[in-house]
């Protein structure tokens, strides 16, 4: 999937034609840093940020009561008369389960490091074995899981590896574009160490927050509580941690957006227009003015994948950030070259393999103490190894929606950028659209000649 082998260079002619037609709109991107001063000034969202604080406040003290209550001790604060009808009568100690999480949290950070460390010289590689892998290793899982007697998971799993191989082979011919796109967003970061320093102290972070999570989890798999009350906890744990996750990531994109923006708008971090300290002014602007635009927007974190990085260049609010980033796609066109690209895909196929990898290490220790929390231990462990592997995905992920968005709003800062880059992207950019043109005619000729046939119907009745 070489960009070489996959794409023709368009001819000189052509680049200067969609140079000259984009000149016009290269004037809003000059004064871009004097916009990020005049509209970030004051906070967005605060009413989301409090709405996070107290969340996380107030379920890191109910992590330490459901930890403490089964640690060393069975219902050492005797909370099980609470809880009287719904005993299993089955209970157990959080010190029995929390080494289990604790190996999740290494394996999940290994593979992050592993992927982080790797980003320069074979990420490549592994975004192309993740695509590939994921559906043996879903097969491979389910029929672990019918191996378990764990009948309903299997069947769940090897639909979800149906699903996979399907999806990757009706978007195979769309593959080499977005390789070569995700190629282009790993040389913008791999030139940008400071924000892998970044990835890496917010997986520290997370790790943190995980260990107090995980202390809570623990508790709640080791209670005497029946599976349906257990499963009801840990599904409210998981979408807090998948919120938070969530949160950690956005932040990093925010920063790692900002950085591409400022090196892609001042030609190269080493320019002398480039503004002194530019990766603290951008964590200092993630984590205070931005943050509440960032904790709401992460609990729609899929309808913002490419909607987010608004937010961080021009300190708008979620909800504007979305309505322009989205009017700007459409209105340029490049809404269908990103509709084309499956960047976001493949990287969630990254995240996704590592979690189920975290999670099958951790499942497979339960399974050696206790067969019947094999599936809750090994769940949970999933979500917090896709946790820690987005924090290391969303760097790549940043670049490529700052690459999209600066594009569609100036052209010439991927040209000056990658000009033969910015040829392939307007190469595709072109045949995208003639081909929705040409859908568009089909459609229209169908319905025409739909209508006259029913109309000759009519006249002849």
């Amino acid at each position: 999937m070489n960009d070489s082998q996959s794409f023709s260079s368009t001819s000189d002619s052509a680049s200067i034609t969609t140079v000259d037609q984009t000149v016009g709109r290269s004037r809003r991107s000059i004064d871009a840093s004097q916009t990020i001063t005049t509209e970030s000034r004051h906070w967005r969202d605060v009413f989301w940020l409090g709405i996070f604080i107290m969340h996380l406040v107030g379920l890191g003290f109910v992590l330490a009561i459901l930890g403490i209550n089964r640690f060393k001790k069975s219902d050492r604060l005797n909370i099980d008369r609470y809880t009287q009808r719904i005993l299993e009568n089955k209970p157990g100690l959080t010190e029995t389960y929390w080494p289990m999480y604790a190996v999740a949290g290494g394996v999940g950070t290994v593979l992050g490091w592993i992927w982080l460390l790797s980003l320069g010289s074979h990420a490549n590689q592994m975004m192309k074995f993740s695509v590939h892998i994921l559906t043996t290793y879903l097969a491979v899982i389910s029929v672990l899981c019918f191996w378990c007697d764990q009948v309903f998971w299997g069947v769940a799993f090897a639909i979800a590896a149906a699903i996979q191989f399907l999806y990757v082979i009706s978007v195979i011919d769309r593959l080499p574009f977005t390789m070569l796109v995700l190629q282009k967003a790993v040389k913008m970061v791999w030139g940008l160490p400071e924000v892998m320093r970044v990835a890496y102290a917010f997986m520290g972070v997370m790790l943190l927050w995980m260990g107090i999570w995980s202390f809570g989890a623990a508790g709640v798999v080791a209670s005497s509580m029946g599976d349906g009350g257990r499963w009801w906890l840990l599904v409210v744990l998981s979408v807090s941690l998948f919120w938070t996750g969530a949160v950690l990531c956005n932040t990093v994109h925010v920063i790692v957006s900002g950085m591409v923006f400022l090196v892609l708008i001042h030609d190269g971090r080493e320019s002398g227009s480039m503004p002194p300290d530019p990766l603290m002014k951008s964590l200092r602007y993630a984590v205070t003015r931005s943050l509440g635009s960032i904790c709401y927007g992460s609990l729609f974190t899929a309808a913002i994948r490419t909607l987010r990085w608004g937010i961080a260049v021009y300190g708008k609010g979620f909800n504007r950030s979305a309505r322009d980033a989205w009017e700007l796609f459409q209105s340029t066109g490049v809404e269908s070259l990103v509709a084309y690209d499956c960047s976001g895909a493949v990287l969630l196929m990254g995240t996704l393999l590592g979690g189920l990898i975290t999670g099958t290490c951790s499942g497979i220790w339960a399974y050696t103490k206790s067969k019947d929390r094999v599936i809750m231990v090994g769940s949970t462990s999933m979500l917090m190894g896709m946790a820690l592997m987005g924090l290391a995905m969303v760097v790549v992920e940043s670049a490529v929606t700052s690459i999209y968005i600066c594009y569609a709003e100036d052209p010439l800062l991927i040209y000056r950028w990658d000009a033969e880059f910015f040829n392939q992207m307007s190469e595709t950019l072109h045949q995208r659209l003639q081909y929705r043109s040409a859908r568009a005619r089909e459609v229209l000729t169908h319905n025409h000649l739909s209508g006259h046939a029913h109309t000759q119907v009519t006249l002849s009745v």
